[in-house]
């Protein structure tokens, strides 16, 4: 073997691949240096770089049937021939390498892909919840945390159970469908037949007479759930979209919770496990006997653990030590979209620490990699003046700030602030620094221009 062939034969065999630090060493004992040598060019600590390669001399003596050690590795490896078993890992591993090296972070980690992080218990929670009758999931969490990754994982698994999916996005649907509560659920009731292939038949089962909420049950009752044999999970993504439709929500809102309660009683509705995907609290006026976020399940997603950020880093191939994580934590939270897209720059430029401290240098300016990320936010609050001033009192706060629940609501549903009780901070030192730099004076921000100063040259 050659030490190409044994550093793609490690990241194929080993669950969290091959660290930099790993592939250094294994290279640099292939050219006989030193663990001293090793360890001062990789800038690590000779204690660790020792512990990490008695690790590899294990993996490759149980490779190898035969002890391998650093003063024979090069020796005993090139004697060896891969296998007809390792050859299929290797090509395996590097077609799925190529896909992952072009997985730039944006949307939803996609079920095949290393870069997705459990957060337990939450999956196994909602794996368990999906699976009983007539459930309800209600699933809250600012933009950009990882609501769409995790409804990729649940509806897996409910794929695999032998469920019917449905996920209805109400962000796709045309603004004349919201004119009229009539209007919405038919486009409602067609767009669930058709996910499910099944003819729309709603003149068969709608009646001016009941009212639209009424033919909508009848619809799915004596229609859809009646024509499938197994249990149906529909995911109802973006449901805060119709929050800006007080008429429609305060209809559909109480017609899902009567849904649910209808399964207590009725076998045929214990085939409907709904899951309700939303970024902020509910803005509409509803009694709390009629609103569905009260009941069924809730589940909230927190931001990325230290641990977990040091697993991502792992899956990333990089060898990071708690100080490295809690020095981009400090940055940017645990906030998944923007850890993630730290580690996508980090690896391409090789992972030192050097690449580190530039990138966290940079972090919150024009040159920085989030810069673009940051411009949406700018454009997003330009015509909101009434948010534009909220958020500019909570980046100048040395301390917490007391907003209107309905501007806090809306400020933490984009991902830029913490919202414990009444209490709103900035969501990351990024969002703090960046929005510090490059807003004019509360004079100016205040009057309504809300312009950015980008620094050009």
């Amino acid at each position: 073997m050659t030490i190409d062939e044994v550093v793609l034969l490690l990241k194929a065999s080993q669950a969290t691949g091959l660290t930099t630090l790993q592939e250094i060493i294994l290279r640099s004992s292939w050219e006989g240096k030193t663990y001293t040598n090793i360890a001062c060019e990789a800038h690590y600590g000779e204690e660790r770089v020792r512990k990490i390669a008695a690790h590899l001399w294990q993996v490759m003596s149980d490779f190898c049937k035969e002890p391998i050690n650093k003063s024979n590795f090069r020796q005993t490896v090139e004697n060896h021939r891969l296998s007809k078993a390792h050859q299929q890992l290797i090509k395996e591993f590097n077609k799925v390498a190529t896909a992952i090296s072009l997985e730039f972070p944006s949307g939803p980690v996609s079920l095949n892909s290393r870069f997705y992080i459990p957060r337990p218990p939450i999956e196994e929670i909602a794996y368990a919840e999906i699976a009983k009758p007539g459930c309800l999931i209600c699933i809250q969490a600012p933009k950009k945390m990882g609501k769409s990754s995790l409804i990729l994982q649940l509806l897996a698994r409910a794929n695999n159970q032998g469920f019917r999916t449905v996920t209805l996005d109400f962000q796709q649907a045309d603004k004349v469908i919201f004119t009229s509560l009539d209007k919405f659920l038919r486009w409602f009731c067609a767009n669930v037949s058709r996910e499910l292939q099944l003819e729309p038949k709603l003149n068969d089962y709608w009646d001016e007479d009941m009212g639209s909420k009424v033919s909508c049950s009848i619809y799915f009752q004596y229609y859809l759930l009646s024509a499938l044999e197994t249990p149906l999970v529909l995911v109802l993504n973006e449901v805060d979209w119709v929050f800006e439709y007080q008429e429609i929500a305060g209809e559909l809102l109480p017609l899902v919770r009567s849904w649910y309660e209808r399964a207590k009683g009725l076998e045929i509705w214990q085939k409907l496990r709904l899951i309700l995907v939303y970024s902020t609290e509910i803005l509409v006026p509803i009694k709390l006997t009629q609103s569905p976020f009260n009941i069924g399940l809730p589940i909230n997603l927190p931001p990325f653990t230290k641990e977990q950020v040091q697993d991502l880093a792992l899956r990333h191939g990089l060898d990071w030590t708690n100080g490295r994580v809690e020095s981009l934590m400090a940055l940017v939270g645990g906030y998944p979209y923007l850890v993630r897209l730290a580690f996508y720059h980090l690896v391409g430029k090789g992972g030192l620490e050097r690449d580190l401290e530039k990138l966290l240098q940079e972090a919150p300016t024009e040159a920085g990699i989030y810069h673009e990320y940051l411009k949406q936010y700018v454009l997003a609050l330009r015509d909101e003046s009434a948010l534009q001033d909220a958020f500019y009192q909570v980046i100048n706060a040395t301390n917490y700030v007391k907003l209107e629940p309905v501007l806090a609501y809306k400020l933490q549903s984009m991902g830029l602030i913490n919202l414990e009780g009444d209490r709103s901070t900035p969501a990351c030192e990024l969002y703090r620094l960046y929005f510090r730099q490059y807003l004019k004076t509360s004079e100016h921000f205040n009057n309504g221009c809300f312009n950015c100063e980008f620094k050009h040259g």
